[in-house]
Parts: structure tokens; sequence; C-alpha cells
């Protein structure tokens, strides 16, 4: 099968991470380092901020759930935008929230509608930066204007997940805003870009009071020795990181020209997916899994008629344009 429902790097993992991963394994006999000292002082490092402003969580829907834990009282308020992140809803339901799903604009965010949808007990704010499954992306003067409207009270998850993709005009410093607002966690993970996505390992960044909350609630031992080990040198390997950036920019490049050349609309997208219009998508999806190829729908969404495609390698990206151009309804 040619695998480009999930969004993974398809470059796998790096070769850097596979064997520190593997000499983690030696140690696999004893409970990981709850703390993950090591890698807290890597992030540390990069990022410039205290360890103590650092969560590590399995992969970082762990981060996103436990903002909702830390964050809302059962019967409380939590705002997110239509055809965001699926976990979204799914982290405000586990905590027995109230939800507003505000109405999209050109299937991205639309900030002013959502800054008028807090209100007195609204106390968490998703935002994900690029979105999934649209791929939409936020300018930073926007972004910064919203996260300067929103009351101290209200906590924002910013979810960076695909942030290592963004081209260098689009890239803006998050972290110099978790600096200055209090209520902020910015959530990361290794799983796209850093190819770790088997091994389960993210992390959320915010001020000491905030990260504290959310380590309280992680589970001990919520990261494997070896994953710990994997995101250390991982994220020390910048030639793998320029190498999966540059292969995912020419690759969404030529999938989005190849659906055009076959008349297929897609959304433009900051991430490593597209997602394109293909009319019945459950029809598509199955012929697409005959022909060996998997993709992801997007019924959940509300996109019956839209299928989400990973960006991958040159020849899957080429196997994919052929299995449309042969079974994409007519137009």
């Amino acid at each position: 099968m040619i695998l480009l429902a999930s969004n993974e790097n398809p470059l796998g993992m790096p070769e850097s991470a596979r064997r520190a991963a593997a000499a983690a394994l030696q140690a696999a006999g004893n409970y990981p380092d709850s703390n993950g000292t090591a890698l807290k002082h890597a992030l540390s490092t990069r990022l410039d901020v205290p360890a103590d402003w650092l969560v590590l969580g399995s992969g970082s829907s762990e981060i996103l759930e436990l903002a909702a834990q830390i964050s809302v009282k059962p019967g409380e308020h939590v705002v997110y935008s239509r055809y965001g992140f699926v976990v979204y809803g799914q982290a405000a339901a586990h905590a027995h929230a109230r939800s507003t799903v505000v109405p999209a604009r050109d299937f991205g965010h639309d900030l002013d509608a959502m800054r008028a949808a807090i209100g007195e007990d609204t106390r968490l704010v998703f935002v994900a930066n690029p979105n999934n499954p649209t791929g939409s992306f936020i300018e930073a003067r926007p972004l910064l204007a919203f996260l300067e409207s929103v009351p101290p009270q209200v906590t924002v998850l910013l979810d960076e997940a695909y942030g290592e993709y963004l081209a260098p005009m689009q890239r803006y410093d998050s972290i110099a805003w978790v600096r200055r607002f209090p209520n902020l966690i910015v959530a990361r993970t290794f799983s796209k870009a850093y190819g770790l996505a088997g091994l389960r390992i993210g992390y959320g960044v915010a001020q000491h009071a905030l990260a504290a909350r959310l380590d309280a609630r992680r589970p001990r031992f919520n990261v494997s020795t070896p994953a710990q080990a994997a995101a250390v040198a991982a994220l020390a390997d910048e030639a793998f990181l320029a190498r999966s950036y540059q292969l995912n920019t020419t690759g969404r490049a030529r999938l989005e020209a190849g659906l055009h050349q076959l008349r297929l609309g897609s959304i433009p997208s900051s991430g490593n997916f597209l997602m394109v219009h293909v009319g019945e998508g459950r029809t598509v999806h199955a012929r697409l899994l005959a022909a060996g190829i998997e993709v992801a729908l997007l019924d959940g969404y509300g996109l019956p008629q839209w299928l989400r495609i990973t960006v991958g390698l040159a020849e899957q990206i080429e196997a994919v344009l052929a299995a449309l151009r042969d079974h994409a309804p007519a137009r």
C-alpha cells in the first residue's frame, strides 16, 4: 500500500533517531525518565525557555487533551473553528464542556468570529496554524491581534503540528508570544516533519504556572525511553529536517499542479497534505484503495466531497495522480 492518509513524513524516521532509539532499548527494562530531562534540556536550549515551561506528551494530541482537562470545568465553554482538528471536539467532550464550533472563512479560521464567540464562561480556545485537514494558514499579525484580544482567564492552545513545513516568509516566533501571554500554550509534535509518528511524542510550551498545571495532569511515564532518545537525536538532525521541508515543498507543488491538470480543485495548503475536491469522496476513496493507495476520508469533518492526500515521495505522487486520472469523477 501507498499510505497517504495520516500526514506522515514519507522519508520515515531519520537514521540518527533510529540509532538513538535502538541504543535506548538497552534500558527498556526500566521505566522512562518521567521528567524527560534530556529532551527538555535539548528543547530548552533550542527554544530559549526554562525547562519547567515544557510538558511532554504522547504526541501533541495529549497536550490538547491536557489543556482541556486543566482549563475547563464541566459545563464551561470551549471555542474552535469548523474544520479544525478532530481532537479539539473530542478533548472538549472528554472535559464535559460546551463547544461552539465557529463557521470557517475560506476553509480556515475566522478569528473575528471566534473572538465574538468568547463569552463569560469560555475557558479554552483551540487555534491550529497550519490547520488540519484544510491546510489553511493564519498570518502572524492577525494571529497576534487575536491573542491580544482574548481575556486573560481564557487559555489559548496554539496547535503548530505542521509548523516546520511553513515557508520562511510565513514563520513567526510563537515562543516570544508564550513569554508575553501567560494564558498561551503552544503545542508541537515530532510526528510530522521529524518522522517519529510511531513513537508518539510531542510537547507543549507555556509559562511556568500553566505548564505546571499541565504537568500535574500528565500521566506518569507517558513517553517511552526510545521515543525520548529519538526525539533528542531528531531535534539535532537539522539536515534531515531541511530535507523533509524541501521534499514537501517540491512534492506539494507537483501534486497541486497535477491535480489542476486533472481539473480537481484543492485548497492552498501550508502543511504536508492537500485537501482535494473529488465529488463522491467515498467512491473515489474506495477506488484508490483498490489501486493500492490509502488517503483520508473527510466525512467526519462534514466534507464528504473531499479527500485529504498526504504529500509523498515523487513516485507516490505520480501513482496517486495516475489513479485519480483513471478513477476520479468525470467533470
